[in-house]
């Protein structure tokens, strides 16, 4: 029991203390970009597909003609920053021109060629060819909270593939299961985000559904790291592993982070800094050196249990 106090005591301590950085949060995401070029006035646009071929989250599901959570939110980040929004269900679109799209944003659930809720129009196997093509050609590609629960790989859910689908591949990890929303913390491995958005930051503490992965991608730039040590549930009996991260996808930059099921979390400063971050990397308007470290900031995250 004192152990068990102890214990609880210090993750009290940590998650107030992570709470605390930075104090500067809500001016985060009205801030110019910190790594972005001044002189750069390109107006950018981006595509945010949401349509759930499985569970759909409440932050993408649309009241009649009224727009989602998510999508309102990522349209007024967008005007902040410099780009615009065009928010879609169909699948169709992928069968169309991409060229206009600086990037590509998910927030999806499911085989996204099957049927889907609400009735939307499915993607074509082709145009999942289309889109995986147009990444790897040098489309940037940013995705939310289940867009590792789409377009599973095939075999036991519990257990890491030697092949995955190749939307997974793109990806570079894969949705398992998820326990109790609750809060917990995440570890910052990278200063992507203090390039980007200005602020050094040593961690974060949210309450969300905290998802768990496999099948990570060998070259992950890993930018925050989930802390399981004291998370409550088996789903997160396993090491430490990566919950927001970077890579190439040929001459493609993706940008992944697992925050997002929440409607708080969408109104949430740092999200909206981080979104805008990611999104502009993955749209060329800083660089970063995304040099492979999972092996360094969660050297056991292929162990899905203790």
């Amino acid at each position: 029991m004192i152990r068990a106090r102890a214990i609880s005591a210090l993750s009290m301590k940590r998650r107030a203390f992570l709470k605390s950085l930075p104090a500067a949060w809500p001016a985060l995401a009205r801030a110019p970009l910190a790594g972005a070029d001044a002189a750069d006035s390109k107006k950018r646009k981006v595509l945010f597909f949401t349509r759930s071929a499985g569970f759909e989250h409440s932050v993408v599901k649309r009241n009649g003609a009224e727009l989602g959570h998510s999508e309102k939110n990522l349209i007024e980040m967008g005007r902040r920053s410099g780009f615009t929004v065009d928010c879609t269900k169909d699948g169709r679109v992928f069968d169309g021109n991409l060229d206009r799209y600086d990037a590509i944003a998910f927030y999806t659930t499911g085989d996204l060629t099957g049927p889907a809720q609400g009735g939307s129009p499915p993607m074509t196997p082709a145009g999942k060819r289309k889109l995986l093509d147009a990444i790897a050609a040098g489309k940037g590609f940013a995705a939310f909270h289940s867009a590792t629960a789409t377009f599973h790989s095939q075999g036991p859910p519990p257990e890491n593939q030697a092949e995955v689908d190749p939307y997974i591949a793109m990806l570079g990890g894969e949705f398992v299961t998820h326990g109790d929303q609750q809060e917990a913390s995440l570890l910052a491995t990278s200063e992507f985000f203090y390039k980007s958005i200005g602020v050094p930051y040593e961690g974060l503490s949210f309450t969300d559904e905290w998802y768990t992965f496999k099948n990570f991608a060998k070259d992950l730039h890993v930018i925050l790291v989930q802390e399981t040590r004291f998370m409550k549930g088996d789903a997160y009996r396993r090491p430490n592993y990566p919950a927001t991260w970077v890579r190439m996808h040929g001459r493609g930059r993706v940008f992944y982070t697992s925050l997002g099921h929440r409607e708080d979390v969408w109104t949430n400063p740092f999200f909206q800094a981080m979104t805008q971050g990611g999104l502009a990397w993955v749209m060329h308007q800083f660089d970063f050196d995304i040099a492979p470290n999972l092996e360094k900031a969660a050297p056991h995250a292929s162990q899905l249990k203790t």
